[in-house]
């Protein structure tokens, strides 16, 4: 039954939803270069596929971020409905580094671009390094926050190894790290599956993490203590889904 809503009532109002706020991203784009607007037109869109999709998504830890403060989030990666998760229900002002490819992709690549998020390359250490670089500028100048999923790509277990990158984003801006866990997004919308199914979601926000201290040098050992709190949040969580599943 799940399934059948999906395909019938879901999947396509997500499709008409995307083009409909994909055109007001690229509209508001021209009267607003921070890309602020957009992020609101980002917000609305999430909250829709949220709601077409019958997600009922359970925050905790909302009161550990200021809006208006800046941070690096640090998210395990399950499905691609965890965007959608962190754009309805967190309320910092962020931008996300994301993969090249989608920059590419009509309509998205251009809110993506327009919006301030920022193109990842791939296969090329300079230009990843300039990367980082550009993305910890914008935290300090526009006073901004990022969003990084440091697997590099949804994960089809527990959790992936993490890339530095966002740890060395958040020593060089000096702003704090956010771990964040996503719970449940796998079962929304599975690794590889087409259609969106309704269910409940978890958004874990934990304490922040003071980077002051830390130097770039220090950025493994970081990344090493964000994926292990990641990680011991994430196993009992798959240990139970997995006995579901038994």
């Amino acid at each position: 039954m799940r399934k059948l809503r999906g395909l019938l009532f879901a999947d396509p109002a997500i499709v008409l939803a995307t083009i409909f706020f994909g055109t007001i991203s690229l509209i508001v784009s021209f009267f607003d270069n921070t890309g602020a607007l957009q992020i609101r037109v980002a917000r609305a869109w999430a909250r829709t596929l949220l709601t077409v999709s019958g997600v009922r998504v359970h925050v905790e830890g909302l009161d550990r971020i200021d809006p208006t403060g800046s941070y690096v989030f640090i998210s395990n990666h399950l499905s691609f409905m965890d965007t959608p998760v962190a754009l309805a229900h967190i309320p910092a002002q962020f931008r996300f580094l994301a993969k090249r490819g989608l920059f590419q992709i009509p309509l998205l690549g251009t809110h993506l671009s327009r919006a301030g998020h920022i193109p990842v390359p791939r296969g090329d250490p300079r230009a990843a390094v300039r990367t980082l670089q550009a993305a910890a500028e914008a935290i300090q100048q526009k006073k901004i926050s990022m969003l990084i999923f440091p697997e590099g790509g949804r994960s089809e277990g527990v959790l992936r190894s993490f890339k530095e990158g966002g740890a060395y984003i958040a020593i060089r801006a000096g702003v704090p790290v956010v771990p964040l866990v996503m719970i449940g997004t796998r079962q929304i919308l599975p690794y590889g599956a087409g259609v969106v199914l309704s269910g409940d979601v978890t958004l874990r926000i934990m304490p922040p993490i003071d980077t002051s201290h830390f130097t770039l040098k220090d950025r493994g050992s970081l990344t090493a203590q964000l994926h292990a709190l990641i990680l011991n949040e994430l196993e009992p969580a798959h240990e139970s889904a997995t006995t579901r599943l038994g």
